[in-house]
């Protein structure tokens, strides 16, 4: 594939992307903001949400899902997001908290912090707007009156909340690797908390951190 053809695959991709949110544009919506987490399923760490709002004209060549990113793209991608959103927040619930009242309503609850934070950050730049219309990876939240639209692989079909997904992974991502650091032999750095070999032989051996989900790992007792 020539770097023009390339060029042209990013930019069809971009526009596909670019879809829904034209689509709701032309419904009347003007401030859309996409939302998604990072987290779920990993065995120790928090879940992490992002909620941006891109501007109509941008186009955003490269973004995508950020699970089919590589680390480095994703890095870059965070940066230009972040240089060219017109906002964005970021939401965050701990292990404490998932273990507490589980990790879908973890997960929504820090979905709501991302909604606001953004919304909040919206406010003080004093454009005088409010965000009315968010589109949320497969779930929908709780405790905003916003409108809002779940979409099921939304990652995958829609550029804000593809874009979000990028600033929840490298946000994320970049916790766990401090944590690597205050509980080494793990592995967090690689696994970022995941069930890996090498992270289940690091609980074997030294037991349960602060940061591991009790409630993920009930067969396993502290030392």
């Amino acid at each position: 594939m020539t770097k023009e053809e390339r060029l042209q695959k990013l930019k069809d991709r971009a526009k596909a992307l670019r879809g829904f949110e034209n689509e709701y544009r032309e419904a009347g919506h003007r401030i859309i903001a996409g939302v998604d987490e990072v987290g779920r399923g990993p065995l120790a760490g928090p879940v992490v949400t992002a909620c941006v709002i891109l501007p109509e004209d941008y186009e955003g060549l490269g973004i995508d899902d950020s699970k089919k990113l590589s680390e480095k793209k994703r890095e870059e991608l965070y940066s230009e997001i972040m240089e060219n959103a017109i906002c964005y927040g970021f939401g965050l619930c701990d292990n404490n908290v998932i273990d507490k009242v589980n990790i879908l309503e973890a997960t929504k609850l820090a979905m709501k912090q991302a909604v606001q934070a953004a919304e909040e950050s919206l406010i003080k730049n004093g454009k005088g707007e409010r965000i009315d219309l968010v589109l949320v990876d497969a779930v929908t939240i709780p405790g905003i009156e916003t409108k809002q639209i779940s979409m099921i692989k939304g990652d995958a079909n829609s550029i804000s909340i593809a874009a979000a997904s990028i600033l929840a992974k490298v946000k994320r991502d970049r916790m766990m690797r401090e944590y690597a650091d205050i509980y080494p032999g793990y592995d967090f750095a690689s696994n970022k908390g995941y069930g890996t070999a090498a992270h289940y032989a690091g609980i074997k051996e030294r037991g349960l951190t602060p940061i591991h989900r009790r409630t993920f790992l009930k067969n396993i007792e502290d030392k």
